[in-house]
């Protein structure tokens, strides 16, 4: 049991009704995982509204209601808590419950649209090979410790969230590597968070279905670094056109990296071949098992922010050497002389840097193979410039499904289709389902040709409607590459 004036301390603009001094055992924003003497917090969300399940709440023992609207039918015995955020108040009070666990640690935060996954993995790597505990929060788990759990989200409910957080505090870690999602920071569900050190990758055309537009996506990226407090660091990657916006307002120190200008953290790509990069760090070569510009940057981001965090030098450019792709980015697989990749990339600044990569690195005789689709019930309009790079930048191209969820994959391929060029076309093969679009791929597939399958990287599942069906990519392409040829 926790007394309600914990579970608010340091909320501003909270009006309140009945008692706050009644002892309460858990916080929910689900009705229907409310338990006798529980707090229940009515959000409005795009499909429900919180407000409509009070009545529900109490019936399951709700002791408290923080909502947004006084309600008209109102119990004596109940505390009703009205704010002008439910989304800010749940995530401070999820904070609060679990006794602040972001301000006992170090939080890294990664925001950006590409390169989440990537940076916070190989940080995670980087620390773990040094000998500093440390947790993830990641597209692909979550880990703690020794232990690892699944997880839905990028970044996940702020009752969750704060609860591995706290359980990284029982072990005694000391660092945390956590993705931050433009839809966790305009759902508030990362605010009562105590950053170390928050950090931008880029930022592309992408979420524009829930955005609206770039300019939202853009200041929801931005609020992650005004609300800052001035102990945060900032690290910016000043190569991205918007990073100076990014960081206008920041109360945060800032610091900034770059392969192609002045910054506080540079370095050279020297060679960049499938064997990996080699790269130039302050004066000195580093050899990495690592391929493309993509990952140089990713590199660079995971020294700077070492270097930030006040790992030795020494030893950041020897761990370096050891670091490893995350699963389902630049995953390379070679069979019977094929080269197959498997990659994440989804948008189509991904989608172009993974190309480019691979025409960069091959020889002029390698033919590249791409097998590429795109989610269904997102932005449409990177279908037709997805369309338009894997048609220019590959030899053969499958348009197939990714997780088409509730529109027909058919028509999203004709989405695809509309963005390639008249010259571009006869390159192009249309096969929904996508098993076997991998499957005429790798039949199609010569030695030294270059298969990449692109789009769902790490996923084991596909969306069809609502169901979620057992999918890896990574599986069927080791498969079929092992009989081609």
């Amino acid at each position: 049991m926790i007394k309600l004036t914990e579970l608010i301390q340091n909320i501003d603009d909270l009006e309140i009704f009945g008692s706050n001094q009644i002892a309460v055992n858990n916080v929910s924003n689900n009705s229907k995982k409310i338990k006798s003497g529980d707090i229940y917090i009515a959000i409005k969300g795009s499909n429900f509204d919180g407000h409509d399940f009070i009545d529900d709440a109490i019936k399951e023992g709700a002791v408290c209601v923080i909502c947004e609207v006084y309600p008209l039918n109102r119990l004596e015995n109940i505390t009703y808590i009205i704010t002008k955020s439910s989304k800010e108040t749940y995530s401070r009070i999820c904070s609060n419950y679990f006794d602040n666990p972001s301000h006992k640690l170090k939080l890294i935060g990664v925001t950006g649209t590409n390169g989440k996954t990537s940076c916070t993995s190989l940080m995670h790597q980087m620390f773990n090979l040094n000998g500093l505990k440390c947790g993830l929060i990641s597209t692909n788990k979550i880990i703690v410790g020794s232990k690892e759990y699944d997880t839905n989200l990028t970044t996940p409910d702020s009752y969750d969230l704060n609860y591995y957080l706290n359980e990284m505090i029982k072990t005694d870690i000391k660092y945390c590597f956590m993705e931050v999602s433009s839809h966790s920071i305009d759902q508030r569900r990362i605010s009562g968070l105590k950053y170390e050190l928050a950090i931008f990758t880029n930022i592309t055309h992408d979420h524009l279905n829930y955005h609206k537009n770039f300019k939202n996506y853009l200041n929801v990226k931005k609020k992650f670094f005004d609300d800052l407090d001035n102990n945060a660091h900032s690290l910016i990657n000043s190569d991205d056109k918007n990073s100076k916006y990014i960081i206008q307002n920041t109360k945060s120190k800032v610091y900034t990296y770059s392969i192609s200008k002045n910054a506080d953290f540079k370095l050279k790509v020297v060679e960049n071949s499938f064997e990996g990069l080699i790269l130039k760090i302050e004066g000195i070569e580093v050899n990495t098992k690592l391929i493309g510009k993509f990952n140089a940057y990713n590199l660079l981001t995971v020294f700077s922010a070492s270097k930030i965090l006040k790992i030795n030098t020494d030893k950041i450019l020897i761990s370096m050497s050891l670091l490893k792709n995350p699963e389902g980015r630049f995953d390379v697989i070679i069979k019977n002389k094929i080269i197959g990749i498997i990659d994440y990339a989804h948008t189509p600044d991904a989608l172009l840097n993974v190309l480019e990569t691979i025409v960069k690195i091959k020889q002029n005789e390698n033919s590249i193979i791409t097998v590429v689709g795109c989610g269904g019930g997102r932005d449409r309009a990177k279908r037709l410039k997805m369309g338009s790079i894997a048609s220019r930048l590959s030899q053969k191209v499958i348009f197939t499904s990714d997780n088409p969820r509730d529109e027909d994959p058919k028509s999203i391929i004709e989405d695809m289709i509309a963005g390639v060029d008249d010259a571009d076309k006869s390159k192009i093969l249309n096969i929904v389902d996508r098993k076997e679009a991998i499957v005429k791929a790798s039949k199609v597939a010569k030695p030294n040709d270059i298969l990449l399958v692109a789009g769902k990287g790490h996923e084991k599942y596909q969306i069809i409607k609502s169901k979620k069906i057992r999918f890896n990519d990574k599986e069927i392409l080791t498969q079929t590459l092992k009989m081609a040829v």
